[in-house]
């Protein structure tokens, strides 16, 4: 496995983010990517040289790769789909699924742009004792710097979505270095964090993008559970929903849901308390 070394590249790129009051632009993908629809102005500037590469990825496959956890599940419900990616990506830092048997969730919600639901999750999240993820992009941390720093206060974890939210592996190496450390040294110099999850967008992948993050020090986290619930216009039954995530429970999964589904946040204090039930414990 790669040893990151994320102070010396910090140190040797001499990396000066320019804090400009751009916006990301979050596309539209199809339901295998589980991402959601949002639509705002984009004019953040290059302000930055490309970062010359820490090794030679020449050998290493761009081919584009469009991640879903599947329909097959083994004996202890976990879907084959994830457990295919950890074996074959491991070696990258890269996960969709927790590497135990134990009764653990990682509970995560991708932040692409806030449609009034996080505070309600967050009490939900502080009543229940519960921590999450919470993965950021770049203009949902200027445009809401009070959530973002009520998720680090509470003592949730707090990981990169991107700087753009481009899909990483049309970029080239040095671009997906900017996408994350543009975006890192940001959260560094506004709320004192240093992320070290990052999960891509659109849960699109290649074998270089998977490479260079790992070598940024960052950890791959996609996800062995997600459903269709990013639709702002097309909210899923809660009660279904419900239903769907208790079902799919599984030792080690990783739920990825969504800040913007209204049903997530009714729901959310019941699935922590089925899945408490059932001898589940919540990790972040």
């Amino acid at each position: 496995m790669r040893k990151a070394k994320l102070l010396a590249l910090l140190t040797a790129s001499a990396l000066s983010v320019g804090l400009l009051m751009g916006c990301a632009e979050v596309n539209t993908v199809p339901e295998e990517t589980q991402e959601e629809e949002s639509t705002v102005s984009s004019d953040v500037e290059d302000v930055i040289e490309p970062i010359a590469n820490v090794q030679d990825y020449s050998t290493l496959s761009t081919e584009s790769n469009g991640y879903g956890q599947g329909v097959n599940f083994d004996d202890l419900n976990r879907p084959m789909g994830a457990l295919d990616f950890n074996e074959e990506y491991g070696e990258y830092n890269a996960e969709a699924i927790q590497d135990t048997e134990e009764k653990t969730i990682m509970l995560t919600f991708d932040q692409g742009y806030e449609n009034g639901y996080t505070a309600t999750i967050l009490d939900t999240l502080a009543e229940k004792g519960v921590k999450a993820t919470f993965f950021v992009v770049y203009d949902y941390a200027v445009r809401n710097p009070e959530l973002v720093q009520r998720m680090i206060d509470e003592g949730h974890t707090v990981g990169s979505h991107s700087w753009h939210h481009y899909s990483m592996p049309e970029l080239s190496a040095d671009e997906m270095t900017e996408e994350i450390m543009y975006l890192h040294d940001y959260m560094i110099e506004n709320f004192g964090l240093q992320m070290t999850l990052f999960r891509p967008p659109k849960g699109e992948y290649s074998e270089l993008s998977l490479a260079v993050t790992g070598d940024l020090g960052y950890e791959t986290v996609l996800w062995s559970f997600a459903y269709a619930d990013w639709d702002v216009d097309n909210q899923p039954d809660p009660e279904e929903s419900l239903k769907k995530l208790i079902d799919r429970a599984h030792p080690g999964a990783i739920y990825l849901l969504h800040s913007v589904s209204e049903t997530n946040a009714e729901i959310l204090g019941d699935f922590i308390d089925a899945m408490l039930e059932e001898g589940y414990s919540f990790v972040s």
